[in-house]
């Protein structure tokens, strides 16, 4: 079986360097030459742990290669071949609904392509609206009568995506018939044998499950967030309630982390298209307890920014600030919907000067947000600081010494945003150590 993987994004190149770390031969396809070229070479243009040597690995090994032609894929592949479209659906502008131009078109292309080379099996793993695959299913019978469509989600997380690719805590496949239910288990069959659970479905169940388990995250994060609120206004500690709270087996404490909120290019996009198809399907009410949910992530924004006010004595005019983090989360690059950059902006537009240092995401955060400063170091962006902004939980701010960084500063005020530091030793060292939803 030969397998092909349409959209090199963080889903496709993962997807398609872990497809041949299982042993097939794979060949992926992006319409993006640059990207092609640069894959080809070895080098993935964006930071995922582990990644870059994984694809390297397979390239020498012989199992993986890059194009940008769909009729070069659909001859290589020939008859039998497994193909995975794994383009994206952002959010469109203006609107909560999913921009399906992209998939749209990316089924178009490899359904007319592979249309001679015989009976084959087209995947789906995009995040789409319910209904989609239904759609297009219709349009792959018109164009490509022997090819068949299933639909097979992702569940990756940024920062352990070649983790939770080859050692997934479940696999989902929607299909119409036995014989694609049989063929995906075949691509699948040694996490079968390592007793991965599977789930077989149809195709509306199917692309309701990332939407609906994002949202059940997305709701996780943004209740304790609320409890964040009213700790503040009670004089409470989150951080204790949420350990009480852990404790219970019905809640557990995995995502019960109180903080700045949930960015990034999959969670606040995917629950606003939800939303928006639930409208298009006549049961909106369903689904309007969504909107409180991401009200309250963008609350934590404002409130870090006010709160940083607060600490620059009422006014962030003139002031120095220092921004640990940029990516929308640790051991990424990824700046999509940061909060850690909306709080930058936010505070930079407030007539502050803002220096943003992170690990990996600087120079994509220089790129987008141009008109702030950037620093090579946490220490180098925290000098003269007048408040230091914690704002992506990167386990090297965490490893710092307070003690040190405090002779860097002008004056000693941190606000954790994200409940990571350590607060006792921060304080002990001399620090003025505010944090969201704790005294």
């Amino acid at each position: 079986m030969r397998i092909t993987v349409i959209g090199t994004g963080y889903l496709g190149v993962t997807h398609a360097a872990c497809l041949a770390e299982l042993g097939f031969e794979v060949m992926a396809l992006d319409v993006d030459t640059e990207k092609v070229a640069a894959l080809a070479s070895g080098r993935v243009p964006f930071y995922e742990p582990g990644l870059e040597e994984l694809l390297g690995e397979q390239l020498a090994a012989g199992r993986l290669a890059f194009t940008t032609d769909y009729e070069e894929l659909a001859a290589w592949a020939g008859p039998g071949a497994v193909h995975f479209v794994c383009v994206g659906t952002p959010q469109q502008r203006g609107e909560y609904a999913a921009d399906l131009t992209y998939i749209d078109s990316a089924f178009d292309s490899l359904a007319r392509a592979v249309a001679p080379h015989g009976p084959c099996l087209l995947v789906g793993k995009s995040t789409v609206p319910v209904g989609t695959a239904g759609r297009l299913a219709t349009r792959i019978a018109e164009l490509a009568p022997e090819a068949e469509l299933a639909w097979n989600p992702e569940f990756l997380r940024e920062g352990f995506a070649v983790q939770d690719t080859l050692r997934p805590d479940r696999l989902v496949i929607g299909v119409r018939s036995e014989a694609a239910e049989r063929r995906l288990r075949e691509v699948y069959a040694r996490l079968l044998a390592a007793e991965v659970p599977l789930v077989v479905t149809d195709f509306s169940t199917s692309e309701l499950v990332k939407v609906s388990a994002n949202s059940f995250l997305a709701v996780k994060i943004s209740f304790i967030n609320a409890m964040a609120e009213v700790c503040e206004a009670a004089g409470a500690d989150v951080m204790q309630l949420a350990e009480a709270l852990s404790h219970d087996p019905r809640i557990g404490g995995r995502y019960l982390v109180p903080g700045l909120g949930f960015g990034g290019g999959c969670l606040p996009k995917d629950i606003r298209a939800f939303m928006a198809r639930a409208g298009e399907l006549g049961v909106d009410q369903a689904l309007a307890f969504l909107k409180e949910v991401d009200a309250i992530n963008m609350r934590r924004r404002a409130r870090t920014v006010d709160l940083a006010r607060e600490q620059c004595d009422g006014s962030l005019l003139g002031k120095r600030v220092a921004v640990w983090g940029a990516a929308f989360k640790p051991n990424s690059d990824d700046i999509r919907d940061s909060p850690a950059l909306n709080v930058a902006a936010s505070i930079h537009l407030q007539g502050a000067q803002v220096t943003v240092y992170d690990p990996k995401a600087t120079d994509n955060a220089r790129k987008m947000f141009p008109t702030l400063t950037y620093a090579d170091s946490a220490l180098e962006a925290a000098h003269h600081a007048d408040v230091i902004l914690h704002l992506t939980e990167w386990q090297e701010f965490r490893d710092l010494d307070p003690a040190v960084v405090a002779g860097h500063v002008r004056d000693t005020r941190v606000i954790d945003s994200r409940n990571a530091l350590d607060a006792a030793k921060w304080r002990a060292a001399g620090w003025t150590y505010r944090a969201l939803g704790r005294p």
